[in-house]
């Protein structure tokens, strides 16, 4: 019997240039290609997965022959949790020489943590974060007193 999938799997993007859009994603996410084609329908000119592999999830990118999305605002975001603050600091520096820092990077304390917003090709926010209980919660690995703790935070 074929296995099927079952649960969030994706969040789905429309861009301008998939090429450019890979290569924003790979450096500043850590995301490589797990599936590419090219349909060469018009609302799919050419589309790609990408994912870091850490959890099966994946952000679908489609580039149409006419892009009608709007981008994620200034605060909707991806959020992409990072190993370290260096790692993120690194990725400030990168930003900052590419033109695409949108937000300086903030220590706002338990459980947001260190985060910073960069703006993807298309005007999307990507967000990189060290500390943050996002994933853990989500995945059950806290306990409830964590989470009664967590909660009374305002940001995510």
């Amino acid at each position: 019997m074929k296995e099927v999938d079952v649960g969030f799997t994706h969040v789905a993007f429309v861009v301008r240039d998939l090429d450019k859009s890979i290569d924003f994603y790979h450096r500043y996410a850590g995301m490589d290609v797990v599936h590419k084609r090219e349909p060469d329908v018009p609302e799919a000119r050419k589309v790609a997965w990408l994912s870091d592999r850490t959890r099966p999830f994946a952000l679908v990118l489609v580039q149409p022959d006419v892009v009608t999305d709007t981008p994620l605002g200034n605060f909707g975001h991806l959020g992409v949790a990072c190993a370290s603050i260096e790692e993120i600091d690194q990725k400030v520096e990168m930003a900052r020489s590419d033109g695409v820092l949108r937000k300086e990077p903030v220590q706002a304390g338990d459980p947001v943590g260190y985060f910073v917003f960069f703006a993807d090709p298309d005007g999307n926010t990507l967000e990189l974060s060290y500390g943050q209980r996002v994933g853990l919660q989500a995945s059950g690995a806290e306990s409830e007193s964590s989470r009664s703790h967590a909660s009374s935070s305002l940001l995510a």
